[in-house]
């Protein structure tokens, strides 16, 4: 049964192995003591080289991003609620669907899919 037959609705579906998940979250270039302000956004697949540049090149102050092959990593100055650079911002720049958790919910699903 097919989620856009029954419901109308074309949902992007990102997975993940462990060993994905996990080197994800060994990419993390932001200290633990900052963990309750990071998150991770999956692609789901990568994006154009040009785009992950232009990305990459604009001023998130007071947020940090990062740009990886297959991941952004964010680092919140407050609250991900409080920042316009989220889910919705990444998809559309990189034109890519995308996922956001949180550092805990990142660790958990690595201790999940072991």
């Amino acid at each position: 049964m097919s989620i856009i037959r029954e419901i109308g609705a074309d949902i992007a579906v990102i997975a993940r192995t462990h060993n994905q998940l996990k080197r994800v979250m060994e990419g993390n270039p932001f200290p633990l003591s900052a963990v309750s302000r990071t998150y991770f956004s999956l692609l789901a697949v990568p994006p154009a080289a040009y785009l992950a540049d232009g990305l990459s090149q604009l001023d998130f102050s007071p947020d940090t991003v990062r740009v990886g092959n297959d991941a952004i990593y964010t680092l919140y100055a407050t609250k991900h609620s409080d920042s316009k650079f989220n889910n919705n911002f990444f998809e559309r720049k990189l034109k890519v669907a995308a996922t956001t958790r949180n550092f805990n919910t990142m660790s958990r699903c690595v201790e999940l899919s072991a």
